[in-house]
């Protein structure tokens, strides 16, 4: 095979590599982004009544999105108030920015009043019984344009650095074996094209 061709076909093999595992560090990042949101709502869910910035995000992503939890309602069992073991009224329920609701209704703020240990089907008029994080991810992909635009502005520069990286490795490699087979640079048999002579201090004279 003429060297030049055998050039191309380890380009397009690096090439070919490099974007199996870019497409495989998009799908990765994907799956373990929304483990990761699922896991921080619950950890927020426990500390809804205590922390008040988490609590004015969550109740506006569930009335915006119509959703209700992170993963599903069931995640607001992980709140001590909440939890169908707990005292009180809030029991096995879960926040009134769960309820489905017209605009003009008065809020109920029991409308969610044991919910959490019922079906999803007896629930589905009743309150969202779909996650939040599904509900965000879904309106991502309703509006696509926007989302790739967005991911292409931030990924796209970060490829085409790794890209040439690995291009200008793969030139530098090229150039080494260049130079070994045609001057016996870095070679196993490679010799120094002069002696030095003298001894002391300075060695530099050529015989």
């Amino acid at each position: 095979m003429p060297r030049g061709d055998s050039e191309q076909v380890r380009y397009c093999a690096r090439f070919s590599y490099l974007w199996l595992k870019f497409s495989l560090v998009i799908y990765s990042t994907v799956f373990w982004t929304i483990d990761f949101l699922n896991d921080n709502i619950r950890r927020g869910i426990k500390n809804y009544y205590d922390d008040l910035d988490f609590k004015n995000i969550m109740d506006f992503v569930q009335k915006e999105f119509k959703c209700c939890g992170g993963e599903d309602y069931r995640d607001w069992s992980k709140n001590q108030y909440h939890d169908c073991n707990a005292p009180g009224p809030l029991a096995c329920g879960v926040p009134y920015t769960c309820c489905i609701r017209n605009t003009t209704q008065v809020v109920n703020t029991m409308c969610g009043y044991r919910t959490i240990d019922k079906e999803r089907l007896s629930l589905q008029n009743v309150i969202y019984v779909r996650g939040c994080t599904n509900a965000v991810l879904i309106w991502f992909m309703d509006n696509y344009t926007i989302m790739a635009g967005l991911l292409l502005g931030i990924l796209l520069p970060q490829f085409l650095g790794v890209l040439l990286t690995f291009l200008y490795i793969t030139r530098v490699e090229d150039i080494i074996t260049e130079y070994s087979v045609t001057d016996g640079l870095l070679g196993p048999g490679a010799k120094p094209s002069m002696e030095a002579a003298g001894t002391g201090c300075c060695m530099c004279y050529p015989n």
